[in-house]
């Protein structure tokens, strides 16, 4: 019931329509999200594109790090492809050869140690319906607990690092995007809302918003205010959506969506300051066509937060701040309809963040487009 009610209080913060739960295709009258038979064609057009573009060894675009394989293999076992189908099978054998004798999930020489371990938590867990993976996962959770700084880096609650995660081992500065990777990972694993780990990363969180308040007593935190987030505010703060006149760190889409999902996570409610504020910022920027402060940049990681984050609020229609409403399932997978290759795969002409590279953009369009299924409207 605590649970029901903080989903409830998010609604009405948001403006937005009744909760739902999401239902299948074919459950009743169609009222909100993708039309169900395009979505099923464009899915599989993906689909057979990654089968396609497989290596041989299970991987995707690289052997020498497991985030593209890990991606794609969520990805393809998320579109309804099942375990037992020989590319998810090679997929799954590939991420098993990476796991490490202290429990993290990358390759050797990677310098994304973090990264590449959560994101194939999230991987295996999809595929451990039968308990393979248990033991595998339980030391995984172990590996990337210990990368958080915390107490064990000899830091304490004041330091602006402390509840952050990096890449992994170079241990020079905590950001945003590493942190909510790690905070999935946890929640997929079984972590509740006040595990001591997701509160710590809450407070890193909190000090990555453009927000003064209680929580977060940062020089930058004031300069803009507008209750957004930036990448980091450790060593100095960034903001890939660059400065303001006065000195402050613009805020951006896809972490800005990427903290309040992490801030949700963590138990947060629709009365608590910070979620009221990053919900304001995205009535104000609501949109499909780009990541808001970046244009195309990180678009496809752009779609894949602003899905999760409009899905941990079960909400069917989206009211931005001019009133109109979104029925953002349909809006993105249509954007994303128009954006597929004729081969079936996405891929982005600005090339930053290797999304440039098919496999990634079509992995990020798939596990954006499981959260646009048709669904019915909820009862009033």
């Amino acid at each position: 019931m605590r649970k029901m009610s903080r989903l409830m209080g998010f609604a009405s913060v948001l403006c937005l329509s009744a909760a739902v739960a999401l239902q299948p295709a074919w459950a009743g009258d169609q009222k909100f999200g993708a039309d169900a038979h395009k979505l099923a064609e464009v899915r599989q057009k993906a689909v057979d594109f990654l089968k396609a573009t497989q290596a041989g060894d299970g991987t995707w675009t690289s052997n020498t790090s497991t985030g593209v394989t890990a991606l794609a293999v969520t990805a393809l076992l998320r579109s309804g492809v099942p375990i037992t189908d020989p590319s998810v099978v090679k997929g799954l054998k590939a991420l098993e050869t990476y796991v490490q004798k202290d429990g993290g999930i990358y390759h050797p020489s990677t310098s994304h140690k973090n990264y590449e371990t959560c994101v194939a938590v999230v991987a295996l867990k999809a595929a451990d319906a039968d308990g393979r993976y248990d033991q595998i996962l339980a030391r995984a959770d172990k590996f990337i607990r210990g990368l958080q700084w915390d107490e064990e880096e000899g830091i304490d609650k004041s330091d602006v690092r402390y509840g952050g995660a990096d890449y992994g081992p170079s241990k020079k500065r905590p950001d945003l995007s590493n942190t909510q990777f790690l905070v999935e990972a946890l929640k997929t694993l079984g972590a509740k809302d006040d595990d001591p780990n997701i509160q710590k990363a809450l407070i890193f969180v909190s000090r990555c918003q453009n927000l003064e308040s209680q929580y977060n007593q940062t020089p930058l935190a004031a300069k803009v205010n507008d209750g957004g987030f930036i990448y980091t505010v450790a060593g100095g703060g960034a903001s890939m959506a660059g400065t303001t006149a006065n000195g402050g760190l613009r805020s951006y889409g896809s972490m800005t969506y990427a903290g309040l999902k992490s801030m949700i996570y963590a138990g947060l409610t629709a009365k608590d300051p910070r979620v009221k504020a990053a919900s304001e910022w995205i009535r104000n920027h609501y949109t499909v066509e780009e990541n808001p402060g970046l244009g195309q940049q990180g678009l496809y990681y752009y779609f894949d937060t602003f899905a999760k984050t409009l899905s941990v609020l079960k909400v069917d229609q989206f009211e931005d701040a001019s009133g109109q409403k979104h029925d953002w399932r349909k809006e993105l997978a249509e954007q994303l309809f128009r954006l597929q290759q004729p081969n079936g795969s996405w891929l982005n002409p600005k090339e930053r963040w290797l999304e440039g590279d098919p496999n990634l953009g079509t992995a990020y369009a798939l596990l954006a487009l499981r959260y646009c299924e048709p669904v019915n409207a909820a009862p009033h």
